[in-house]
């Protein structure tokens, strides 16, 4: 078996010896790396955000915490259980597990648990970047990477001015800011106010009641935008 793509993982076991065979049986796999191992759960709930990986293998019975609460943390990540226990099978796929391995696991149920997983990742590739929009010039095609803010227009409030990465923008005509949500990916722009949603790849630092993006105005001062109170409670669970 080869992967098409590199798969990068993480991989938690409170027990050493599971531990170093699980890592075993994933470095012969070709195209597998295993970016870090965890013994201990809270370590992994620590340290995940710093690290660069896509998906989860994880044991479930261990101390302070389970399998199924740092899956819970995890959740964007596709998640591989790994136990010695067949009662938790219908709480793992409760939680859209991609997979549940009983141990002790072969390379070759592994493998199949993995190409699961390549599979998740492939078809979550293959989501819809981009979106077609009227604006005062015609039909345009919008890709959302290229989005680092929209505002109310100037002119007249039907209308909404997208700021690009390239320093231009674009005018929108006649859509709602609820309109523009249910285009836009959820899990990349955000709504901070009622005249603006900013994508969430801008913010740098944020407080109570403002957000410093990495952006910058005509002064090379650093573009700041206002958190309304009604968005608050979203913002900060998008954030936590």
């Amino acid at each position: 078996m080869r992967i098409e793509r590199s798969l990068k993982c993480v991989l938690l076991d409170d027990e050493i010896p599971s531990l170093r065979f699980l890592k075993m049986l994933c470095e012969q796999i070709p195209g597998v790396e295993v970016v870090k191992t965890f013994n201990e759960p809270a370590a992994l709930l620590r340290e995940y955000r710093s690290l660069s990986f896509d998906f989860c293998i994880l044991d479930i019975e261990m101390p302070e915490f389970n399998g199924f609460d740092v899956a819970r943390e995890l959740k964007d990540f596709p998640i591989v259980f790994s136990t010695a226990y067949k009662q938790y099978a219908s709480d793992a796929f409760d939680i859209n597990a991609v997979d549940y391995m009983r141990k002790p696991i072969s390379l070759q149920r592994l493998q199949q648990a993995i190409m699961k997983v390549e599979q998740i990742i492939n078809n979550k590739a293959e989501i819809v970047s981009f979106a077609q929009f009227n604006t005062n010039k015609g039909k345009t095609v919008l890709y959302f990477d290229q989005i680092n803010y929209v505002q109310i227009a100037e002119v007249d409030s039907r209308d909404k001015t997208v700021y690009l990465a390239d320093g231009s923008f674009i005018l929108l005509k006649n859509i709602s800011f609820d309109k523009l949500m249910e285009i836009l990916p959820e899990h990349d722009f955000i709504r901070i106010n009622k005249k603006e949603i900013i994508a969430t790849k801008i913010v740098k630092f944020f407080s109570a009641d403002q957000i410093t993006s990495n952006l910058f105005d005509e002064q090379d001062m650093p573009l700041l935008f206002n958190l309304g109170e009604s968005y608050k409670k979203m913002f900060f669970e998008k954030f936590s």
